[in-house]
């Protein structure tokens, strides 16, 4: 189904507000930069390109809205320019006690296994339930979209359908443990009917400035 002017306008709106914030606008964002008369109307234009399979949304979370492969896949065919390098120059190993020698080669280290897929999304971690883990309140983790995981996996879980947390996972005959990084905290043990895992974490990153 073809795009009316309007829901490419909305459409293209929020694909370059992910380009430059890395993550989708609210909807007051939406009705705000596009002078949209209402909410309801910023609805309208969104429910018609999630039937229009341009974007989907994600219940659970502040911020929904993320783009649809239909959305990749239609631009790559217009010829749109690439995204941007996920790649940064390696020069060497450090070590936290006598000096490493830096490499004389130009190697690369390569994010696109972390970042490239669409099924990979980040969150800011709020707590300290996972310190032992070196995973901080304010670091980001970078979570593959999957359902798929193995005992030990450090898992995004939602718990009885209202709270999502972060916690290494083990199934333990009809229930679920999920195991904090805090010996000071208590294990979350509830029926594996509870927990609906959302994703599995492949990398920690951290901002010191």
């Amino acid at each position: 189904m073809a795009l009316t002017p309007r829901q490419k306008q909305v459409l293209d709106f929020i694909a370059g507000f992910v380009e430059e914030h890395a993550y989708c606008p609210s909807y007051e964002e939406i009705a705000g930069g596009l002078d949209l008369a209402s909410l309801a109307t910023v609805h309208k234009h969104i429910t018609a390109l999630e039937s229009k399979k341009y974007l989907r949304r994600s219940f659970n979370q502040s911020r929904s809205l993320e783009l649809a492969p239909r959305y990749f896949e239609e631009t790559r065919r217009r010829g749109a320019p690439a995204p941007a390098s996920l790649e940064v120059p390696l020069e060497g190993r450090i070590a936290a006690g006598t000096p490493v020698e830096a490499f004389s080669g130009r190697e690369t280290v390569n994010f696109a296994d972390f970042a490239g897929d669409r099924d990979t999304y980040a969150l800011e971690v709020s707590g300290e339930s996972m310190i032992e883990d070196h995973i901080c309140s304010g670091d980001y983790v970078l979570v593959e979209r999957t359902t798929e995981v193995r005992n030990g996996d450090i898992v995004v879980a939602l718990v009885c359908g209202s709270e999502t947390t972060l916690k290494r996972i083990y199934r333990e005959g009809d229930s679920i443990r999920l195991q904090p990084a805090n010996s000071a905290m208590e294990p979350i043990r509830v029926p594996a009917s509870d927990v609906n895992v959302q994703g599995r974490v492949l990398a920690v990153l951290r901002k010191y400035r």
